[in-house]
């Protein structure tokens, strides 16, 4: 299992898999995001994407939240998500930032890497804005979390599951589907279509 910076060809994958988990979609744009593949299958398991918001305020710094990280049915408990995180806390270090932000309903899972929870008068304005639209939205018991870049730990147990991954992977439906190739069973035609 490796993670990878995403493809502008898996905009579509991306989107499917963001909308079928619920996912915040606002501002997307592939180039942000990062994949978890399995090396063998080339096989992508999780994704997730830092996104860099800019304020309006020239006195303001911009900030940068994770947000938008699934592990897909049959990953889970595989270690991917925690190396998406990790690659993400990555790149927002290596752009400079020193802290990084989620707004999130899944607080205890971030927990384990060294995310805390922060009081919502703490966060930048543009994140409390940004907060109050995700509980309206896509995730209603979203809380604001922060770390900072050096403090980001990866738990050993899920170092070593990562590693694992392919072999403790969980069966899902491996057939693919005509929707995994963006085709619609129900309006779509076909060359040889005899109409039967």
């Amino acid at each position: 299992m490796y993670v990878r910076d995403a493809k502008n060809r898996e905009e579509v994958w991306l989107l499917d898999h963001i909308e079928s988990m619920g996912l915040d979609e606002t501002a997307f744009r592939s180039r942000d995001y990062v994949v978890a593949v399995d090396e063998e299958s080339g096989e992508k398991a999780g994704f997730g994407r830092i996104r860099v918001h800019k304020p309006d305020e020239e006195s303001a710094e911009a900030v940068c939240e994770l947000t938008s990280i699934g592990v897909l049915e049959g990953w889970h408990k595989q270690g991917v998500g925690a190396h998406v995180v990790e690659r993400l806390v990555e790149y927002a270090g290596d752009e400079g930032f020193e802290t990084v932000y989620a707004l999130t309903g899944e607080g205890a899972y971030l927990a384990q890497f060294g995310f805390q929870r922060i009081e919502e008068s703490a966060l930048p304005g543009i994140l409390r804005d940004r907060l109050t639209a995700k509980r309206d939205g896509s995730d209603p018991d979203a809380v604001p979390l922060s770390i900072d870049v050096t403090e980001f730990r990866m738990p050993k147990r899920l170092r070593d599951a990562f590693k694992r991954a392919p072999e403790g992977r969980e069966e899902a439906g491996s057939e693919e589907a005509p929707e995994d190739f963006g085709i619609d069973p129900d309006s779509a035609t076909y060359k040889y279509d005899t109409g039967r």
